[in-house]
């Protein structure tokens, strides 16, 4: 699990999306890079997206024998991450 060297009261390391804040709140306007890779993503189809980070974390995790750290665990949780949220997306 990761640690954090100053957190919120709020704030919730367990389920990160809960520290999340509603679309309206976000008050930065894009960088031309952010914009760029957005277009980018919506082109390639978020559902192909989802499905293709979903095989990756299933490869690594089912798929081998690699032992996992810390680290490896939370790279995975931010794949599932990402994959929940284009599946979301693509409902949209």
């Amino acid at each position: 699990m990761r640690t954090f060297e100053r957190q919120n009261v709020d704030s919730d390391p367990v389920n990160p999306s809960r520290n999340a804040h509603p679309a309206s709140e976000v008050g930065d306007p894009l960088t031309q890079s952010q914009a760029e890779f957005l277009y980018l993503i919506g082109c390639q189809g978020y559902r192909e997206l989802s499905q293709s980070l979903q095989l990756v974390h299933d490869l690594a995790l089912y798929h081998s024998n690699i032992p996992f750290g810390d680290s490896e665990k939370a790279a995975l949780f931010d794949l599932k991450l990402l994959w929940e949220g284009f599946e979301k997306m693509a409902k949209a």
